[in-house]
């Protein structure tokens, strides 16, 4: 864990304030590792209808409880242990953040809907005891079909999760299998009402570009998600990750870029017609339902990453520290309890702080105040100068001195105007 009087010491980097604060959950199980998916998560080995046997690298052993199911919640001994973790994981880190309120909690993975409400709420508890969180703190949690069951989101809620986000991906039953999900589109609707019930705002996660899908089918696929009129509704396009499954195995018949594009255009179209905005390059939201929490990261915010393998991003007065928690769930656990969580830290660089800005900022639709590039990297405007007279000149942003926005060509291709600031 860094050293907070050395932290604190002179640099280089002159922060003006130090930027919003946001903690993630990372909550690493998952019933199946889908083929796409290059986060760290990893398979929950569990027999269905037997007994819970020994956990998954080397943690708790189950419960014992008869009648184990495969869509079921975690055993529960493993789950005390990594809240356990949890606890003195985030113990271990005050000191970095000491007295500074927390604007958003985002619970991600892995899957954490494995947990039980229950536990979600032990979680919850643990960290408001341990955290000033703001008032109407955004709690998010991410939840998947696959471990539905009714009642069960309505116990979210009551646990203090105040959105959720729903993976659901497709609404095609022959989709849902290639992309090796657990759950079918049956369950994903029954999901995606019960949410509605139980949550004022929660996002729905939905993929494009899948192996032969056409402009009717995606149309199909949008008219499915947009009636069940979600606040807010992440579209990602399907992409091929090192390390994963579909990266030795590549599925045939992937849109071609042109396709891939008309079907932004269709995602577009359709959604600013349902009253969704689109804000981000993912995201689309109705008026006050944006994600604080994916918004502070584009803000170039900071956060800290409690879990397996969890990533944070804290600023000091002189300097900005990057963090990665140990991966594997098991050495995680073990790390956490000696007070060793952290894996690996180090400084941001100086030249390569203006990259790490724009490669968040200009994914927001609305860009962002050129003061907020000053006041989060602690750089003069001259770090950027040259990179935004060239954007300008390719008609890549706006040309507004108090302001860094990319135009509808930025927008469109992003990668060319962010490779300016490498």
């Amino acid at each position: 864990m860094a050293d907070i009087v050395k932290l604190m010491r002179p640099g280089t980097l002159q922060l003006q304030a130090l930027p919003p604060l946001a903690l993630y959950v990372h909550l690493p199980w998952c019933l199946r590792k889908c083929p796409y998916c290059d986060f760290n998560s990893h398979e929950l080995k569990l027999a269905p209808m037997t007994p819970l046997a020994s956990a998954p690298n080397g943690g708790a052993t189950g419960s014992g409880r008869p009648g184990a199911r495969l869509d079921g919640a975690l055993p529960v001994e493993l789950a005390e242990a990594y809240l356990a973790a949890l606890r003195a994981d985030l113990e271990a880190a005050l000191p970095l953040i000491w007295g500074r309120p927390v604007v958003s909690v985002f619970i991600g993975g892995g899957t954490p809907s494995l947990f039980d409400p229950e536990q979600i709420a032990q979680l919850i508890s643990d960290l408001r005891a341990r955290l000033p969180l703001e008032p109407g703190c955004e709690i998010t949690l991410e939840a998947n079909p696959g471990t539905f069951e009714r009642e069960r989101f309505k116990g979210f809620r009551e646990a203090g999760v105040t959105r959720l986000s729903v993976g659901v991906q497709s609404f095609d039953d022959a989709q849902l299998k290639a992309l090796g999900r657990v759950h079918s589109a049956t369950q994903a609707r029954e999901a995606l009402a019960e949410a509605a019930q139980a949550f004022e705002t929660f996002n729905l996660d939905l993929m494009y570009a899948l192996p032969g899908q056409t402009l009717d089918q995606l149309a199909t696929e949008l008219d499915t998600a947009l009636a069940f009129k979600p606040p807010h509704l992440s579209i990602y396009h399907l992409t091929i990750e090192p390390n994963t499954v579909f990266a030795t195995r590549t599925p045939a018949g992937l849109p071609d870029a042109d396709l891939a594009s008309d079907m932004l255009d269709l995602i577009t179209a359709r959604t600013e017609a349902a009253g969704l905005a689109r804000y981000e390059v993912s995201a689309y939201a109705r008026p006050g339902h944006r994600c604080v929490h994916n918004q502070n990261y584009w803000e170039f915010g900071d956060y800290l990453g409690i879990g397996a393998g969890a990533h944070s991003k804290l600023s000091f007065a002189h300097r900005v520290l990057r963090q990665v928690r140990w991966r594997e769930p098991a050495a995680y656990m073990a790390k956490a309890a000696e007070g060793q969580a952290v894996s690996n830290e180090s400084e941001v660089g100086a030249r390569e702080l203006p990259f790490e800005f724009m490669l968040n900022a200009l994914r927001l639709k609305d860009g962002v105040p050129i003061a907020q590039f000053l006041e989060r990297t602690g750089l003069p405007g001259s770090a950027i100068s040259a990179g935004l007279a060239q954007g300008v000149a390719r008609g890549l942003l706006v040309d507004d001195p108090a302001r860094i926005q990319p135009t509808a060509r930025g927008f469109d291709f992003l990668s060319d105007l962010q490779q300016l600031f490498l």
